[in-house]
């Protein structure tokens, strides 16, 4: 059995993903593979290649072909994994769908959903079972995801629950966008916050039942804030990047966290944002950003 590391990253292809899997590709060793994953086969085979080329990369890179959208196919990536290697050592759950300002956040709710939160319970569902000791699992979040971001109303269904809750809770969102009764149930109408909310409450919600034989063997699991990062999924939304970091400035704060030697038990589970816990009921509502979208 290989006893290397194994090192998966989702929406790979460009932005923070592909600076991610540069940056593991660089600081693991020779021996550890880094799996570049992606919907599209071309372009994932084309930014494997391209990665394997660099002068600072040490590991392996393999481009895998997965739309983490397919539950089935998330599940059977997770115990090809087990089955070859005996598990994986580094999961970053990174896809993210993108929407334009100008586009209707109505008509792109299920693909945003889909991508940002069915993945991430699929991811959770899979993939933690199978993390070897020493392992770490990330879903990329933001600042957003606090639970002060939500109207008060909808605070309860994304605190102290369970996985299946946090699951029905943003189903019941979804149902909302569609029958045209968001914002009058509370909901926000940019997409991104609930959508944030709810990874890391998922997080929270399996951490929660894995603490402490989690934190025994060694295991990370949490959620990470890389901050505003200059990419083509986050441009369009803001007017001033002087405080942005490139892709690559972003992706080496997530992983001194991922390689760091020791677990701080203070974060796991958490938010966590340059190495800083943000407090789970910290944040007020961004009733400003609603102005900027349309429904």
């Amino acid at each position: 059995m290989n006893t290397s590391r194994i090192a998966l990253v989702t929406g790979a292809n460009q932005g923070l993903g592909r600076a991610l899997v540069e940056g593991l590709a660089a600081r693991m060793d020779p021996d550890d593979l880094v799996l570049l994953t992606g919907r599209d086969s071309r372009r994932v085979t084309d930014a494997a290649r391209e990665v394997a080329e660099l002068p600072d990369t040490r590991a392996r890179v393999e481009g895998r072909v997965l739309d983490v959208t397919d539950t089935g196919a998330v599940t059977r990536l997770a115990e090809d994994l087990r089955t070859r290697h005996g598990g994986v050592d580094v999961v970053l759950s990174n896809a993210v769908a993108r929407v334009l300002p100008e586009e209707s956040q109505a008509e792109r709710a299920d693909e945003f959903i889909d991508v940002s939160n069915t993945a991430t319970h699929a991811i959770l569902r899979s993939f933690t079972p199978v993390l070897r000791p020493g392992g770490r699992l990330l879903v990329v979040a933001s600042s957003l995801g606090t639970l002060g971001r939500l109207d008060p109303r909808l605070r309860p269904l994304f605190d102290g629950t369970s996985l299946d809750q946090v699951e029905y809770a943003v189903e019941s969102w979804r149902g909302a966008v569609h029958a045209g009764t968001a914002h009058d149930e509370g909901w926000p109408v940019w997409l991104n916050v609930p959508s944030k909310v709810a990874q890391v409450a998922a997080v929270r919600a399996v951490a929660a039942e894995r603490r402490e034989r989690d934190l025994a063997a060694g295991i990370l699991l949490a959620a990470v804030c890389p901050g505003m990062v200059d990419t083509a999924t986050s441009r369009p939304w803001f007017s001033d990047y002087s405080q942005a970091r490139s892709p690559a400035e972003a992706a080496g704060a997530v992983l001194d966290l991922v390689l760091a030697d020791q677990v701080d038990p203070a974060r796991y589970g958490e938010l966590v944002r340059f190495g800083e816990v943000l407090p789970w009921h910290d944040g007020t509502p961004l009733v400003e950003q609603d102005r900027m979208v349309r429904p």
